[in-house]
């Protein structure tokens, strides 16, 4: 008996001639769910990267801030703010949040300048 490897199971050749259509319709019913959630719509994906790059610039533009207290509770505000928002679902709103943070981080942002 000949042995076949596909990623999803290992199966002998028999099995693929003898009802493998059936064989491969139960394997997909057993699959496990995937550790990082449900699959994500393209817009979904592209405006996720937008969210992550938002949270990136954050951080990395409160290093400037030289005062620790206030580089932690900035910090802690924008994690806030990010956890609050973490279950929006819908595109539109996700855009509009990701525009009003850019907005809202731009403007803390020359304030932390002029400090």
């Amino acid at each position: 008996m000949r042995w076949i490897s596909w990623p999803a199971a290992t199966v002998c050749a028999r099995c693929i001639c003898n009802g493998g259509s059936r064989f491969f319709a139960s394997e997909a019913a057993r699959r496990p769910k995937s550790r990082f959630g449900p699959t994500l719509s393209l817009e979904h994906f592209l405006q996720r990267g937008k969210v992550l790059s938002l949270w990136r610039r954050v951080l990395r533009d409160t290093r400037r801030i030289a005062d620790l207290e206030t580089r932690a509770e900035t910090r802690k505000m924008a994690r806030d703010e990010f956890e609050r928002n973490k279950n929006v679902k819908d595109i539109s709103q996700i855009k509009y949040l990701i525009s009003t943070g850019k907005s809202q981080w731009g403007a803390t942002e020359r304030y932390v300048d002029g400090l």
